[in-house]
């Protein structure tokens, strides 16, 4: 009875908000992340000054990054002459968004030409289809691509297959994205310590991945049911608040910018806990036989961000999130303002509490062409271990710099050191962990772990990027296998695995999402 009335009360508060705004027009969808042309492009323009971006919250939208297009197009002087042929380049693409000017929305593509407000008119990127009028429009493009790997080893193989596609009817957006993945042998299990795509294997070396979502957006903001995945914190080698490299899952996802220096993102989603219920499991008698039912604990996540930019080119980003289970969604949770911590010792008053975490996140760029950034992540503080010399807090940090453009044009330099503390992004109970379908939301690394990560990127014509890479990884003992205590784990007090990785990586994108 109280599912139902928790589900339409959330029916009735999510129509209400979205007939607030229905005299409004404008869409977004969200841009993969992995899909790292454009991110790139535009993380060079911003550490140049050139446009400003917050870069703690990804993905970001379409519309988002073709407003970002836009303000370096009003700045095409002050591109050389690779950069403006890389704008041109995604403004193919990106320059399909309908944008907002003067409070009008202006419909910019026309037969085989995108028309910029400016004047100058563009081709159109290559769709496998594509339709647009002044109501509806749809995009859709194929998707292949494949991998192949050898070593003393052996050899192994990874390869692709699906379609997607997205479109708006006025103010809603929608999208959607099936791809099959095969792979053998398996290159990115839960267990894996990679930066691989996660996938649930179900059975065999294949597992499909369905993302998408409906969205709604007005001026200042968008609202959407998606099934996606999200990438906190600022990083060049793998984000320590949501890494972003687990399983997709559903989520509600709230972002808004009423002014410029404020934006606030917030999100609840619906997880595997993998842990069976053994309470609502089940046997289950037929013409095929006797089977039992198993049935999998209930698993929820709510998280919120809120960024500040007190200075031009710089960003302060605070937030909280609380793994909760034992319960159908809780209402309180669905308040994206809250420090969930705080709500949970009401909800688990007198029991074991729920399973909460703190994030900071700075970024500057505030030199030109230098873009300085450090994230923490706390899992649990007490402020008497920061004293103690035999007792340390479960917390994560990340801390690096990119020059770029700096002392040659069209080159940047990357350094990055992250380091996790045991027991960071892990928990005593199965249901409360801080993953999806066995994944880590957090660092690819897990705790315990510390990584430098050494860059050097070259990009001599448009699109194309020839990267020399080098990383150091080390992890200490899982203390969460040995059991024990959970407190006066020291970090690192031996090498259980080290990883020292050196190559040289390049890429170019032909025509665009073609790499």
């Amino acid at each position: 009875m109280m599912t139902r009335i928790y589900q339409r009360a959330f029916t009735i508060c999510f129509c209400l908000l979205l007939t607030a705004f229905l005299n409004l027009f404008s869409q977004s969808i969200p841009h993969s992340v992995y899909n790292t042309g454009v991110y790139d492009f535009l993380d060079e323009l911003a550490n140049s000054q050139i446009i400003a971006v917050n870069s703690a919250v990804k993905p970001w939208t379409r519309l988002y990054i073709s407003h970002k297009l836009d303000e370096a197009d009003e700045k095409r002087e002050m591109l050389n002459e690779r950069q403006q042929k890389e704008l041109d380049f995604y403004l193919r693409d990106f320059g399909k968004e309908a944008e907002w000017y003067n409070g009008v929305m202006v419909q910019r593509y026309s037969g085989t030409v995108v028309k910029k407000h400016n004047g100058r008119d563009y081709g159109k990127r290559l769709d496998l289809f594509y339709y647009r009028d002044s109501l509806f429009s749809i995009t859709v493009n194929p998707i292949f691509g494949g991998e192949i790997f050898a070593n003393s080893a052996g050899n192994a193989t990874y390869w692709r297959n699906g379609a997607e596609f997205h479109g708006y009817i006025k103010n809603w957006g929608f999208y959607a994205s099936l791809r099959d993945n095969h792979e053998k042998p398996f290159l990115g299990l839960a267990d894996y310590l990679t930066q691989r795509e996660g996938g649930h294997i179900k059975e065999g070396t294949d597992w499909s991945e369905m993302q998408g979502g409906v969205t709604y957006t007005w001026g200042w903001g968008n609202i959407g049911l998606v099934k996606d995945r999200v990438q906190w914190g600022s990083n060049y080698n793998g984000a320590n608040i949501f890494g972003g490299h687990n399983p997709t899952f559903v989520m509600l996802k709230l972002q808004v910018t009423p002014v410029k220096w404020l934006d606030f993102n917030y999100y609840h989603g619906w997880l595997n806990s993998r842990v069976i219920d053994s309470t609502r499991s089940y046997w289950v008698t037929n013409s095929y036989g006797t089977d039992y039912r198993e049935v999998y604990h209930k698993k929820f996540i709510a998280a919120n961000l809120i960024t500040f930019t007190p200075f031009k080119n710089l960003n302060i980003s605070a937030g909280n999130s609380i793994m909760y289970s034992d319960l159908d969604f809780y209402p309180g949770y669905l308040i994206p303002l809250f420090f969930y911590k705080s709500v949970d010792h009401s909800v688990t008053s007198g029991i074991n509490n729920m399973n909460s975490q703190m994030f900071l996140d700075i970024s500057s760029r505030q030199i030109k062409n230098l873009h300085l950034y450090a994230t923490i992540f706390v899992d649990e503080l007490k402020v008497s271990r920061i004293t103690k010399k035999d007792e340390w807090n479960f917390i994560s940090y990340k801390t690096g710099f990119r020059l770029t453009n700096v002392p040659v044009t069209n080159l940047s330099l990357t350094g990055e050191l992250t380091y996790t503390y045991p027991l960071a992004f892990q928990h005593n109970v199965p249901t409360l962990t801080f993953e999806n379908n066995y994944f880590n939301l957090g660092h690819y690394l897990k705790d315990n772990t510390r990584e430098w990560y050494f860059a050097v990127d070259y990009r001599p014509v448009r699109t194309m990027n020839i990267r020399f890479f080098h990383t150091d990884a080390i992890r200490g003992p899982d203390y969460t296998s040995l059991g024990g205590s959970r407190v006066g784990n020291p970090p690192l007090e031996s090498v259980e695995w080290h990883s020292k990785s050196t190559g040289l990586r390049a890429s170019y994108q032909i025509i665009n999402d073609l790499y």
